[in-house]
């Protein structure tokens, strides 16, 4: 996926990366500066130490989505020694611009590769082994409970909802508007509403909000090999994530996988005592179809945008 239009488009130098290193009191000397792949809002950076000092990383934040940075530092206080692999600990959050003009944080180095690129190499087994893994992660998000339904900014959840009935009615009214704003078809949004409006029932099935990662597909998820067998070694980028029903994250989770992976992430996550699962999972699916097609109009992207009509068109005759 190609990088969108707000991403920082800078070269980070050595002499800033060492400043920064400075605000941090950390006692190192920057090598060398590389970009590091990922990423669509912010441009994260590997910082190559001297002196077999751990590399560290530096990501940073667009002027229009600077707040991404507080909430980013307050998920990973959140989630720290909370998860079965590990998250970057966090070294610094800088939001003064003094230095680069921009907000940035500055992290500890996980080791190990992409699953995504890394998946390509490794056998079935091997496969179904990581995606078991990344089940297990996810399972371990919802175990953390929150204390109210909704998007977590910078400073919490807000607007906060007390039931996810609610805050679903809520989020698919604001994409709805949205959508409408940006060109969308107005007879399929008058469809997509009297489907939702049919089947909101299913929200209230919910228990309780917890903590949804929101993104947690194999680009945000690191692994590597030992012996043979693949390991998880680090989950990133908390900049989407919100308090919600599990199902929600759980079918975030899924949307990009193929049927092979979704049954291994499933099996790994664990019994759900739920009833109606698979259409909960359908309509929640619906609403990030409608969310990446705003999210795509909005910049320009509209090659994108027939798979996900295409999508939104048989979810609705499902």
């Amino acid at each position: 996926m190609s990088s969108l239009p707000i991403k920082p488009d800078r070269q980070l130098d050595v002499s800033s990366a060492e400043a920064m290193l400075a605000r941090a009191k950390l006692d190192a000397r920057v090598r060398s500066v590389s970009l590091l792949h990922g990423g669509e809002i912010s441009a994260v950076y590997a910082l190559d130490i001297e002196d077999d000092h751990p590399p560290l990383v530096a990501k940073i934040y667009p002027d229009s989505m600077s707040w991404k940075m507080r909430k980013e530092a307050r998920l990973l206080e959140l989630v720290h020694d909370r998860l079965p692999v590990p998250a970057p600990r966090l070294h610094l959050a800088d939001a003064t611009r003094e230095l680069i003009g921009l907000h940035y944080v500055v992290m500890s180095w996980l080791d190990g590769d992409l699953l995504g690129p890394l998946e390509q190499s490794l056998s079935q087994p091997q496969r179904r082994d990581a995606f078991r893994q990344v089940g297990r992660l996810s399972r371990a998000f919802h175990d953390i409970a929150m204390d109210a339904f909704g998007y977590i900014g910078a400073d919490g959840v807000s607007p906060a909802h007390t039931d996810n009935r609610s805050y679903l009615t809520y989020q698919f009214e604001r994409k709805l508007a949205e959508w409408g704003r940006r060109g969308g078809q107005p007879d399929l949004a008058e469809r997509i509403a009297r489907h939702v409006a049919g089947r909101g029932d299913l929200f209230e099935t919910c228990a309780g909000p917890v903590l949804c990662h929101n993104d947690l597909h194999p680009g945000n998820v690191l692994a590597q090999m030992a012996d043979g067998a693949v390991r998880l070694t680090g989950v990133v980028d908390f900049e989407g994530a919100l308090a919600g029903d599990p199902l929600m994250d759980v079918a975030k989770a899924i949307y990009y996988l193929s049927p092979e992976q979704r049954d291994a992430f499933l099996d790994g996550y664990g019994p759900i005592a739920r009833s109606e699962i698979e259409p909960t999972l359908a309509v929640y699916r619906l609403l990030f179809s409608l969310e990446l097609w705003c999210w795509y109009q909005q910049f320009g992207a509209t090659d994108k945008l027939s798979p996900l009509i295409d999508d939104i068109e048989r979810l609705l005759r499902g």
